[in-house]
């Protein structure tokens, strides 16, 4: 099956190949190729170019998207969508004036989240978590990462994780899941933490390890979660199982698990609300993406991942929604773009690349997801006629996604 897009009214991030990220100035630099045609086959995009130099080549079903964009679909590398219930309780005590940190002190936080998923059957979390996840895609989300960590025992975090399971089973896009059983100290550990490191090292991630259903770990390197000590035991201990770290840090404070992180060639870095010098330093020629999550910022009042500090120091930036039911229950990307643009100063060129090419390279997608290239997935978004990409930031709080292909199919 072979369709063909024509009149199309700017073409975005296409690239004949895309090897690695992009860092520092190149962020800047989003290749558009405007009046153009996109002939993809089957799954894969095929082809593209120039409406004047339009092949004489057959195809199944032609399409017209005079005044319109066509951008690949956007990579999330960092959620929490499998969740039961929701902590809108806790939404009501911020307003009052309450922190982050002390909700969770009065039993509130991760652990709430764990008490109302353990007792929720895995097949209602299951309806719960389709229904997020065709959300996300309806608004653009072609590409996913989704965490355990609001289980917090054996049991309750191997449900999570055959929760994900059976998303990849059902739906065709790609989903990573990601360990976070080190997401807080459950209840029963409070005044024994080194207990339940030792009990997550030596009994979960080897159970974990033998389903084969997690693709990475994760840990929340953070005052009064987990310890730069403790983060870098469990990074090592799922590096036996050939399982990459993916870790939540600098959300709150400045502790030292950048370093740790990238020490050990985690994948990507994520949060990074709170940044130093040294930590930026920490990240310069290594192999690892800083990941911004600035609706979290918007959700819960607290400082915004500082973009700019980031890309001048010629690093790479990735962007992610953090859907979770505690401090960003939204996995709306295209909101995402908009923070990028507004609170961290990024230029829109800047915040799609972060969306795409630099987010699939988080996932280990570089090779199939995040960009118009021939060979890749035909994972795309399909504006309304608007009057630029840039419009897509500007116009935050509407949608202006008309169309989404999965795997070249319509959804």
């Amino acid at each position: 099956m072979k369709t063909l897009f024509t009149h199309i009214k700017g073409l975005v991030q296409v690239r004949e190949e895309t090897s690695t990220w992009l860092a520092g100035e190149a962020m800047s630099q989003l290749p558009v190729l405007e009046n153009a045609w996109l002939l993809i086959e089957n799954d894969k995009i095929l082809d593209y170019g120039s409406m004047p130099n339009l092949p004489d080549k057959t195809w199944d079903e032609q399409i017209n998207l005079s005044g319109q964009f066509v951008l690949p679909a956007w990579v999330d590398s960092h959620t929490h969508l499998v969740y039961a219930g929701n902590r809108e309780q806790e939404f009501i005590d911020r307003i009052k004036g309450l922190t982050y940190e002390e909700i969770a002190a009065k039993g509130g936080g991760i652990v709430n989240s764990a008490k109302n998923l353990q007792t929720t059957p895995e097949d209602e979390l299951y309806i719960q978590a389709a229904n997020r996840l065709e959300q996300v895609m309806q608004m653009g989300t072609g590409a996913i990462e989704i965490k355990s960590g609001y289980g917090l025992t054996l049991e309750a975090e191997l449900k999570m994780l055959s929760v994900i399971k059976k998303l990849r089973q059902q739906y065709d896009l790609p989903i990573k899941a990601t360990f976070l059983g080190a997401h807080a100290v459950p209840p029963e550990y409070k005044n024994n933490q080194k207990a339940y490191v030792d009990h997550l090292i030596n009994e979960m991630l080897p159970a974990v390890a033998e389903q084969g259903i997690a693709d990475y770990v994760d840990v929340f390197c953070e005052k009064n979660y987990f310890s730069v000590a403790e983060t870098e035991r469990i990074i090592e201990a799922a590096q036996q199982y050939g399982l990459p770290a993916k870790i939540h840090v600098n959300q709150f404070y400045a502790i030292g698990g950048i370093a740790a992180s990238v020490k050990h060639n985690a994948r990507s870095v994520d949060h990074l609300e709170v940044l130093t010098d040294t930590d930026l330093k920490a990240l310069q020629h290594t192999q690892t993406m800083p990941v911004a999550l600035p609706s979290c910022s918007f959700f819960i009042d607290i400082p915004y991942t500082p973009a700019r500090k980031i890309i001048d120091a010629g690093l790479p930036l990735a962007i992610a929604t953090d859907y979770n039911p505690g401090t960003t229950p939204n996995g709306n990307m295209n909101f995402c773009l908009s923070l990028a643009c507004i609170k961290m100063k990024m230029t829109p060129e800047e915040a799609i690349n972060a969306a795409t090419l630099n987010a699939a390279y988080a996932l280990d997608l570089l090779d199939t997801h995040g960009s118009i290239t021939p060979g890749k997935q035909a994972n795309l978004l399909i504006t309304e006629k608007i009057p630029s990409y840039g419009f897509l930031p500007y116009s935050f709080g509407q949608n202006h996604i008309e169309q989404v292909y999965i795997n070249g199919k319509r959804l």
